[in-house]
């Protein structure tokens, strides 16, 4: 069953809010358009699209940044990578096998290959660093970490930075004095007068502030040196000044070669830090503090235990605000059969109040005593009450002050000073 009901502000002399043959003026239609919603919408649509546009911003960055291998990778071709390198010591009949792990790197090695190691995260620990040089006959260690200095060269120390390209070789290493020089961007590091006294020297001096290339003998005996920077082996720069001579009288010293670069799986759980032991001093006592101090204030400022007190407090809402509130969201939802029915609704029990029908009375026995109350067909009174359908705001409001007309000839026709059914009966059977 379809129905409706009136709205009507509470308020004293309040006009009715649907159009009727004596009521007011027609509320204009507020079904929101596509162009209304968006224009109440804009400010979250703009910050979306600026949201969605920096995203794909960044995407496109880290997609064009991000190289398609690991840095100094044997395998990459990009800048950062080392596959030229290791191509030309390939085409000149050197062994490179790409050790993925510690221990397919010791096996590799066999004490009679060059290992190239590149630690970028600092991965492995003291007693796997000295593994390692105890398993390779000469040893390249690039950009060390301060675990690997102090494990393989306890007396060279980081520099910093060269301030320019590097000529000036300053030592009797081979690979060196083929190179001639190097190009901008080393790392230095220093010789101390006690690595210099167990055999260490430095190559390729910048002043005073030390050396891009160290070279001397491991703790474990092996041939050992120390290069500062990536940029002697990347794809870039390695066909800048000599580091292409460097490079490959380095690693080609040997007719086996170990490329290696730590992972993941190399780190040794049985080594890594609890929690507690990464954890300052200074926290557990200043947790605990914290929740004593909220567990206080809780106390002191939260609501007293004791039972709860019930309090009436009156709320008046005008019948007339709640009708306009849901009118707007039926309009804004566009729900017009609801808002059809909440009328008919309405308009039936009105109806069926005035014809002193009993409340169990059906919606056919309503539009059939309202049909012969004011004279109209019954089946288009049955239509307008039940059937009919809005298909737009225009065709809801239209339905509106229908019912609202029949509702206005119902009552007309229980009026006994009005003539429009002078020698017609009560409907009912009754008197009025």
């Amino acid at each position: 069953m379809t129905a409706s009901v009136e709205t009507r502000d509470a308020s004293p002399g309040a006009p009715t809010t649907t159009g009727g043959a004596g009521g007011g003026a027609t509320a204009p239609a507020v079904t929101p358009t596509v162009r209304a919603f968006l224009k109440r919408s804009r400010a979250w649509l703009v910050i979306a699209a600026v949201l969605v546009l920096g995203a794909l911003i960044v995407m496109v960055i880290q997609g064009g940044a991000r190289t398609p291998g690991s840095p100094l990778a044997a395998d990459n071709p990009a800048p950062d990578g080392a596959k030229a390198l290791v191509e030309v010591l390939r085409d000149h009949g050197v062994v490179v096998t790409e050790a993925r792990s510690f221990d397919a790197a010791i096996d590799a090695a066999d004490g009679t290959a060059t290992v190239l190691l590149y630690d970028e995260y600092a991965i492995l620990d003291e007693r796997r660093l000295t593994e390692l040089s105890e398993a390779a006959d000469r040893l390249v260690v690039v950009e060390p970490g301060f675990t690997a200095l102090e494990t393989l060269a306890p007396g060279i120390r980081f520099a910093g930075a060269a301030s320019g390209p590097l000529d000036e070789v300053s030592c009797d290493l081979g690979p060196a004095e083929r190179a001639g020089s190097l190009s901008d961007g080393q790392r230095l590091v220093t010789v101390d007068d006690e690595a210099a006294d167990d055999g260490w020297q430095g190559c390729f001096r910048d002043g005073e502030f030390g050396f891009a290339v160290a070279t001397g003998p491991a703790p474990s005996g092996a041939d050992l040196t120390i290069v500062g920077s990536t940029s002697v082996f990347a794809n870039q720069t390695i066909t800048e000044a000599g580091n292409a001579a460097l490079a490959i009288g380095l690693t080609g010293a040997t007719d086996g070669l170990v490329w290696y670069l730590p992972g993941p799986g190399d780190v040794d759980a049985a080594d890594a830090p609890t929690l507690a032991e990464l954890t300052p001093g200074w926290v557990s006592p200043v947790m605990t503090l914290a929740i004593v101090v909220t567990i206080v204030a809780g106390i002191w400022q939260g609501r007293r235990f004791g039972p709860l007190v019930v309090e009436r407090l009156p709320v008046h809402v005008p019948a007339g605000e709640t009708s306009r509130g849901r009118a707007r969201l039926y309009a804004r939802t566009a729900s017009r059969t609801h808002a059809l029915d909440q009328l008919r609704i309405g308009t039936i029990l009105r109806i069926a109040r005035m014809l002193r029908l009993p409340r169990s009375a059906g919606v056919d026995e309503v539009t059939d005593a309202a049909a012969r109350a004011t004279g109209r067909d019954g089946a288009s009174v049955h239509r307008l009450l039940v059937d009919d359908l809005p298909g737009d705001d225009r065709a809801l409001v239209d339905l509106g002050a229908r019912l609202a007309d029949l509702e206005a000839d119902v009552q007309r026709s229980l009026d006994p000073r009005s003539t429009a059914h002078p020698d017609r009966d009560d409907p009912t059977g009754r008197r009025p």
